[in-house]
């Protein structure tokens, strides 16, 4: 520790900390650009200025470290002349274009200049013009305001890991762009919004929306992945009109994924839900809220509980979650599941209280050794994926085992890509590799291998150890064998086993009880329901669906809009998709996250209440209210809440968290994987497909059009087939069959189709693992 003297007050500081940070601490102004806490020193603003006693020029504060006895000057003639020098340069070629710029408000240039800068400028030249480029739908450019900052060239490079800006040429030509033309891909890439000092780079969705003094803000949490980001919503007449994040250093620190940012577009989606209706005759009648849940009320007195499914969306809040589960199970409904896209549910009632991560955010990126098993976190899971990149950059060893490949953003040690049977004797070669040999798992067929090897050798070797669990690996067909092995090998090699769980409150649905086989708090369920896939493979007569649309979001989505075909239908819904209203009968509107309160669980087990914060359209409701009327209607007992806070408070004394990921496969028999002769499927879930909300942001489903329609063949696969040259193919699976764009990949394992689901294509299809036939469209 060191003594520094800033403006004539003694502060001890860590010797080497940036003087700049020091005067952050103690609450010193120093105006800066180019500077960032989060980015790498490059000290090329020169706004930081400042005197340092016995230096013969002002000293960047950015780049200056402290020394014992150091005296400085934030304000003195010298470091005021030369801020306000630096702030006349910075203004040579700025446009005037304030009362047009949507940073106008709160724009940093604006405030240094007002407060560091002149009245007048020396300048009569001619200013230089930068001529924009379309970067993509997310962010908006007009370079000619750019000050060379360089923040979003170092984010790029430092925090997304992908360097898609640079600059190019030198002095006053030079310019801050990509470096062709070309789209940004980085699923962080709305940050460099925030990160730009000026109004070069800014929210394309809310351009000319409004003022940033005619904005409200108010706190929410992110409702998409379980990381439960913290962000600001900013509203402008009851309309949420842009989201920013929320510094938090425990979960997203000061960053915030692009579908997190830019999904409030699907508030506002042509298909909103305003009013509830009813099927008479085949066409859609709309009716009132007494009216329509005295109907609800009437089916679910007379059908037969056993008759009854629900199925629910682990997007929904606890709170509604907590109470759909009490008035069904109230009923004696016990067919209740927020697992649409599981199809193995073999020994779960060995899994946990909830698929906790395993350790803490901060943990995670401390780690020696993270191996990821069926996961796409870049995507899937943005924040989780930028901590486990700090680890990469600490010194972390990544292996990665999958059923399809791919893209991180840091390198990866060693890599598995398999079909999912392979994947399973890739695992099984490594538990035997790592130790004992389980008898229970000892029928599972091993496939050793250097890579195999190397990677039970990495484990061993590690310190900090763990196994991250993600939502590929789910939705295989043989998840309970995947995840018996993978406990085993955590159990071997003593290391963390952790799960990415899929959404927002994935956690707060089991919590609640939103499964057949326990209750709130996670014990034993007195009678066993059906799960999410024996509901639609039964016939129910009956499907409650909430906040679900059967043809993108269930594991099988022909299984599931034929159940729904056969059953009455009563949907709670904010969106009424053309699927939707073909096999409904009873659709309710209700509200989305801003637009009412609740609460989030993350896969920490973190709960993060909030509360809405824009108006619901027409006669949307919050759903627990919905389901507190509908619970009195039933004449059910528990029902008298008067807030969400009462519904959270009884789940509160109802459940207790218990973070243990204890897994245990003792005296339990596991299935060996199917072959399979022909070829087969493999999907994925794209990040901007998984949910409703997303799938009705515009510019968010403008950035991965080409993909969406097309399938991924590995070049033996398509010379085998004969299909070279031919631009479609015809993709049957079962008596379904669509037509696809063919992309030849490399990475994609011989024998396998992969895919996206959640698609209007893949609605078409079946499950996303399993057999498929191929044929070519000349």
């Amino acid at each position: 520790m060191v003594t520094v003297t800033i403006n004539g007050k003694d502060y001890s500081a860590e010797s080497g900390t940036m003087l700049i940070e020091v005067a952050d601490k103690e609450g010193i102004h120093i105006p800066r650009f180019c500077y960032h806490k989060e980015l790498t020193i490059s000290a090329n603003c020169r706004m930081c200025l400042v005197e340092v006693e016995k230096a013969p020029k002002p000293m960047p504060a950015c780049a200056t470290p402290v020394n014992n006895g150091m005296k400085v000057f934030t304000h003195s003639t010298l470091a005021s002349t030369a801020q306000k020098d630096t702030m006349e340069f910075l203004l040579i070629n700025h446009p005037l274009d304030c009362p047009i710029c949507d940073q106008g408000g709160e724009c940093e240039l604006q405030d240094l200049s007002v407060a560091h800068g002149g009245s007048a400028s020396n300048y009569k030249e001619l200013k230089r013009v930068v001529v924009d480029k379309d970067i993509g739908p997310l962010i908006s450019t007009e370079m000619t305001r750019c000050i060379q900052c360089m923040r979003c060239v170092r984010f790029g490079e430092e925090i997304a890991g992908m360097r898609e800006m640079g600059g190019t040429g030198r002095g006053e030509r030079l310019s801050v762009g990509t470096y062709i033309d070309k789209h940004l891909e980085s699923e962080l890439s709305g940050n460099i919004i925030d990160l730009c000092p000026v109004g070069a780079l800014t929210a394309k969705p809310s351009r000319y929306t409004a003022r940033s003094w005619e904005i409200a803000q108010a706190p929410s949490i992110a409702s998409h992945d379980s990381i439960g980001s913290n962000i600001f919503l900013h509203t402008f007449r009851n309309k949420v009109i842009r989201t920013v994040p929320l510094e938090c250093d425990e979960i997203n620190q000061c960053w915030l994924s692009d579908r997190d940012r830019f999904s409030y577009q699907g508030l506002y989606a042509d298909d909103r839900l305003e009013q509830p209706r009813t099927k008479v005759d085949g066409e859609w009648v709309d009716s009132d809220w007494d009216e329509v849940l005295n109907e609800v009320t009437s089916i679910l007195n007379t059908v037969d509980a056993n008759d009854i499914g629900v199925l629910a969306s682990d997007r929904a809040t606890t709170e509604e979650l907590f109470l759909l589960q009490k008035l069904m199970r109230a009923k004696g409904i016990s067919n209740i599941d927020h697992r649409l896209r599981q199809t193995d549910f073999s020994h779960q009632e060995n899994a946990p209280q909830f698929p906790w991560l395993g350790l803490s955010l901060n943990e995670l990126d401390q780690q020696d050794v993270i191996v990821l098993i069926g996961s796409d976190v870049r995507h899937e899971q943005p924040m989780a994926n930028h901590r486990i990149r700090r680890a990469v950059l600490n010194g972390a060893k990544v292996v990665v085992i999958n059923p399809l490949k791919t893209e991180l953003n840091y390198p990866v040690n060693h890599e598995i890509v398999a079909n999912p049977q392979d994947l399973l004797k890739s695992l099984a070669a490594i538990l035997a590799k790592t130790g004992s040999l389980p008898s229970e798992l000892a029928n599972i067929e091993q496939s050793s291998s250097d890579v195999t090897d190397a990677i039970a050798d990495v484990l061993a070797e590690g310190d900090k150890v763990t196994l991250l669990l993600g939502n590929l690996a789910v939705q295989q067909p043989s998840y309970g064998t995947i995840r018996a092995l993978v406990a085993s090998i955590a159990n071997n090699t003593e290391a963390k086993l952790g799960y990415l769980a899929e959404s927002a409150n994935t956690v707060g649905a089991w919590l609640a009880g939103v499964v057949p086989h326990r209750v709130a708090g996670g014990d034993k369920a007195a009678r066993e329901g059906l799960n999410s896939f024996d509901m639609m493979n039964k016939g129910l007569k009956t499907l409650v669906l909430y906040d679900v649309d059967p043809a993108y979001d269930c594991a099988d989505p022909q299984l599931a809009l034929a159940a729904a075909s056969d059953a009455k239908v009563i949907a709670f819904t904010a969106f009424a998709s053309e699927k939707l209203l073909e096999i409904a009968d009873i659709v309710l509107p209700i509200s989305c996250y801003a637009e009412m309160s609740g609460t989030f669980i993350s896969g920490e087990g973190r709960p993060q209440s909030f509360r809405g914060v824009s108006a619901a359209p027409k006669d949307a409701k919050p759903g627990w209210r919905i389901l507190r009327v509908l619970g009195n209607k039933l004449e059910l007992d528990g029902f008298d809440y008067m807030s969400s806070g009462d519904v959270l408070a009884e789940f509160n004394d109802t459940v207790t968290i218990n973070k243990d990921n204890t897994y245990s496969i003792e005296n339990s028999e596991f299935a060996v994987a199917e072959k399979i002769t022909q070829m087969q499927r493999v999907s994925r879930v794209h990040a901007y497909s998984a949910d409703a909300l997303v799938r009705r942001a515009n510019a968010l489903q403008k950035t991965y059009t080409k993909q969406r329609n097309s399938i991924a063949l590995n070049p033996q696969d398509i010379k085998q087939h004969g299909f070279s040259g031919l631009e479609s193919i015809t993709i049957k699976q079962g008596d379904a069959r669509t037509i696809m764009t063919l992309v030849l990949d490399e990475d994609v394992p011989i024998g396998c189709v992969q895919m996206l689901v959640g698609t209007s294509k893949s609605a078409m299809l079946g499950a996303a693992f399993g057999a498929v036939e191929l044929q070519g469209e000349h």
